[in-house]
């Protein structure tokens, strides 16, 4: 069970036990999964107004965070809710540098899907950027993990089923 690091709520009630994982799944590189997707960032100074409607447009949680191009931090529907909303500050003038996850652990392109879930359990990270040196080239959600791992399975169980 995937566990908040400042809570003991369960983030994902889901049990993968090793065995029920297939080694194709956890030997794949992280970057496969993403590659063929836009990457959505925003740039630091832009407001939290901005990106909640750039997120909302595109029907994503969260959003890598820009300065000059390089990766400073992450930020998510929940710091949204948590860091504006819920304490009354104004979306329109609050910059997202402000609110973000600054300095937020990262992924590189060449690490396998077992680390990156190794990481996603260890830190309760939902979204976990995924990086070629300094240079953002993607995003994975424990969302894109999950699909993964039942399509993988769906197509183990077609196979077995011929």
């Amino acid at each position: 069970m995937i566990k908040c690091l400042h809570s003991s709520r369960p983030v994902l009630a889901l049990h993968w036990p090793a065995e029920a994982i297939p080694e194709e799944f956890v030997m794949a590189m992280i970057y496969d999964l993403v590659k063929d997707r836009r990457v959505y960032s925003i740039e630091a100074e832009h407001s939290v107004l901005e990106a909640a409607r750039f997120m909302m447009e595109h029907n994503i949680g969260a959003l890598p965070v820009t300065r000059n191009g390089e990766l400073v931090g992450i930020v998510s529907e929940r710091d949204i809710m948590n860091r504006v909303v819920a304490v009354g500050r104004m979306p329109g003038t609050t910059k997202v540098s402000e609110i973000m996850t600054a300095n937020p652990k990262s992924i590189s392109v060449d690490e396998s899907v077992e680390n990156s879930l190794f990481l996603m359990r260890e830190f309760g990270f939902r979204h976990l950027p995924i990086i070629d040196g300094k240079q953002l080239k993607g995003l994975v959600s424990l969302r894109d993990l999950l699909l993964r791992y039942v399509s993988q399975k769906e197509a183990e169980s077609r196979r077995a089923a011929s």
